[in-house]
């Protein structure tokens, strides 16, 4: 409590919670001295690379009728990136003829 209090007064609003700093003094306790943060399970995060971006435009431009879910299938294409890299990386919208 008395470290808490301590970065209460020193960072304000933007001191850690009690929890947190509770934490940490528990791993430092047990000689974590470490200030690095330790990798994360899971799949990282994917980059869309030049060449990814430019075989999905190739596609778009070969069919434009093609669907986002049929770009998805294609290798080293993940879901999460298909939307902004149809709308950021290459700034195409739909297109309606109503």
């Amino acid at each position: 409590m008395e470290i808490h209090a301590i970065l209460i007064e020193t960072l304000g609003e933007y001191a850690p919670s009690y929890a947190t700093v509770k934490k940490w003094v528990v791993r430092f306790k047990h000689g974590d001295f470490s200030t690095c943060d330790t990798p994360l399970s899971g799949r990282p995060k994917t980059v869309p690379t030049p060449e990814i971006i430019d075989q999905i435009h190739e596609l778009i431009l070969e069919k434009s009728w093609i669907s986002a879910k049929s770009i998805i299938g294609q290798p080293g294409i993940t879901r999460e990136r298909v939307g902004s890299i149809i709308y950021e990386d290459l700034d195409m919208r739909k297109l309606s003829a109503n």
